[in-house]
């Protein structure tokens, strides 16, 4: 559990590092134009097709490629150059924005281009989400992570209120099809920024992976991570039952409090103007209590943000109602993404936070649906009723899932494994391999010798074991012997490259318990084909 006092950086510290301040300025610029672009699709989409059917399409456009694309990105993130990706990722999403707006200046765009152009550009997001999120952790130092994946999400929530007030205004001066170009025009400067950047590629001496094997070993890390298991298992919980707010609050503006698209506007900006105070305010309170406390609180002020939905009629009220949910919804991103990142090394890192976002839109898209089959059976108040004590529960259930904050851990690779020499060295996608370890421990000391080799079973299955055992043997009670397999020998190598200074410390821990008088045996065996 991270302890109050953990940290004392500013939020804003790490803006003095001048690469992340450039990088951060030009994104947030980006995201702006993002915003004015998804004004843009649903204003013409309600103009060359006003059917709800078509409108709802947009943002299925929208949405889709990150589902469809989620896991495959994280795996490019890590397995090619992560500068390169995002550049041929901004190229990509300026030219699909420029198409989309000479097309639409000229009076050509249909519903169809509309649709077609919203999803492409939307590839060119999903591609680049995972690589983006990665990058942050190199090019900031360890103690400035949480300011500035803070910051990150600050920046968000300046685009959410400046993007879409500037997207009427354009559109209203000049065009739905200028907010396109502006859009486009945007990356420009992320690219040159990127384009600038000295980032240090550390080229592997094996073959690369491939992509549906990256893919797997991602997921396979995950499932053997318990630190991130316990962030994905909050952020499941918390988006299925946070996207209530989404799904109702146009409703609730127009119909129960009768606004304008510029009162829905307003309330949409509060919300942004809270996420800003969150930002400085979770540096704050960071330094008060204890992480899981805090995601804890968090939650039920979003909860409380949620029923009052229902039951507030007043404006005034619901304003303050709306900031204050952006207050905390911008903390419980914060503190997830930091957490996810501040435990996860660099080798798998795109992969992981991909399983992250995939989880968290999954459960918002979940939650959507889940939040209009309530209404229609009881009615919108009754739903956000049950919806926001929902939350609550799960805030309390997800208690047993601690979150920590990865202090202490050492990340960097500690490449401490020596050659090894074999007459006939297997090829690398050659395999299975087993790969046996033997230990004399003394009976005195097997409780914690067992106790060490249960945090290095996680290690070896975290890294690429697809199966790991320790077996005792019965006749010499002092006698253990560590097997565990691993689909090839290229992948065995790859185990080699990614134990970390911290992991390093655990097989160290393990090792110190071998009190036999002859070095510790290990062997390496090879599968034989014998298929006929």
């Amino acid at each position: 559990m991270l302890q109050k006092g953990h940290s004392t950086t500013p939020v804003w510290n790490s803006l003095k590092q001048p690469f992340f301040r450039m990088l951060w300025i030009t994104n947030v610029v980006s995201l702006i134009g993002t915003w004015m672009h998804e004004v843009g699709a649903s204003w013409l989409m309600t103009t060359i097709a006003p059917s709800p059917f078509m409108v709802a399409m947009v943002q299925t456009a929208t949405t889709l490629p990150f589902f469809l694309l989620s896991l495959p990105a994280g795996a490019l993130a890590d397995i090619f150059d992560r500068r390169r990706l995002l550049i041929i990722a901004q190229i990509w999403m300026l030219c699909v924005s420029v198409c989309l707006g000479i097309t639409t200046v000229f009076g050509l765009t249909t519903p169809l281009i509309l649709l077609f152009f919203t999803f492409f550009l939307s590839l060119g997001a999903a591609i680049n989400a995972p690589a983006w999120q990665a990058i942050i952790p190199e090019i900031v130092h360890r103690d400035d992570l949480p300011s500035a994946i803070t910051l990150t999400s600050a920046g968000f929530n300046i685009a959410r209120v400046a993007g879409p007030t500037l997207g009427g205004i354009v559109i209203a001066a000049i065009g739905t099809g200028a907010t396109f170009l502006l859009n486009g025009a945007s990356f420009l400067g992320v690219i040159i920024v990127l384009k600038g950047w000295k980032r240090e590629y550390k080229k592997n001496t094996l073959p690369e992976e491939r992509l549906i094997g990256a893919i797997k070993t991602g997921i396979r890390y995950v499932r053997n991570a318990p630190q991130v298991r316990a962030v994905l298992i909050h952020s499941i919980f918390f988006s299925i039952f946070s996207s209530s707010l989404w799904a109702f609050l146009p409703i609730i503006a127009r119909k129960d409090l009768g606004l304008s698209s510029l009162g829905y506007g307003i309330l949409m900006g509060l919300f942004g103007i809270g996420g800003l105070s969150g930002a400085a305010l979770l540096n704050l309170l960071r330094n008060k209590i204890s992480l899981n406390l805090l995601v804890l609180t968090a939650k039920i002020i979003f909860a409380l943000a949620i029923i009052s939905l229902a039951y507030v009629k007043s404006f005034i009220l619901l304003g303050i109602t709306m900031a204050a949910g952006g207050i905390t919804w911008l903390i419980l991103l914060s503190v997830f993404n930091t957490v996810v990142q501040s435990v996860i090394p660099s080798w798998v890192r795109g992969r992981v936070l991909s399983v992250y976002l995939l989880i968290f839109f999954g459960g918002m898209a979940t939650g959507s649906a889940l939040c209009g089959s309530m209404a229609t059976i009881g009615g919108i108040p009754w739903a956000l009723t049950i919806i926001s004590l929902c939350l609550i529960i799960s805030a309390i259930f997800t208690l047993r899932f601690k979150l920590t904050s990865g202090e202490g851990l050492d990340l960097t690779p500690s490449q401490h494994w020596p050659v090894l020499t074999v007459s006939n060295e297997p090829e690398t996608d050659e395999g299975p391999v087993l790969i046996i370890v033997e230990y004399c421990v003394e009976p005195s000391q097997s409780k914690e010798f067992i106790q060490a080799m249960k945090a290095l079973k996680t290690i070896r299955r975290r890294d690429g074991a697809i199966k790991w055992n320790l077996f005792h043997e019965i006749a010499n009670p002092k006698n253990y012997t560590e097997s565990f397999i691993v689909e090839s020998w290229g992948e065995h190598m790859r185990q080699h490259e990614r134990m970390t200074v911290s992991d390093h410390a655990i097989w160290n821990l393990a090792r110190s318990f071998h009190a036999g008088s002859e070095p510790q045996i290990v062997k390496h065996f090879i599968a034989e084909d014998i298929t006929d």
